[in-house]
């Protein structure tokens, strides 16, 4: 069963940094684009960043270029998404998706989703 269980959320000061995973069980993550969006209250799903199968990244936010960076370690199925300089603007519940192949930033060419996790940016 493919599954994706994002992890590393939590609350920080503006300014501070997280690191957010994503690991893939049930298949090899290395074999699809992994994707990082975001939603914040009463706002839609947004896609952030992306990383395709030949490690191709691409940000879809210009808010966030420059400060967050996305990889993955194939040997622990494992995306990251490393987000320094948090700002308030940046609290969401954050989900990473998975697809064949190619990035994308609509949400619903996306079929795997893990269940988020939530960043706060508060002092």
């Amino acid at each position: 069963q493919l599954q994706l269980v994002e992890s590393g959320g939590g609350l920080v000061q503006p300014g501070g940094s997280l690191r957010l995973s994503c690991a893939a069980s049930g298949f090899t993550s290395g074999y699809y684009a992994i994707g990082w969006f975001r939603q914040a209250p009463g706002k839609e799903r947004e896609g952030v960043a992306c990383i395709s199968t030949s490690d191709e990244t691409t940000y879809d936010l210009d808010s966030v270029k420059g400060r967050f960076t996305i990889s993955r370690d194939n040997a622990k199925n494992t995306v990251y998404l490393q987000m320094n300089s948090l700002k308030p603007e940046d609290t969401a519940v954050y989900y990473c998706a998975a697809r064949g192949y190619y990035c994308s930033a609509y949400v619903h060419e996306y079929g795997y989703w893990g269940q988020g996790t939530q960043v706060t940016v508060s002092s």
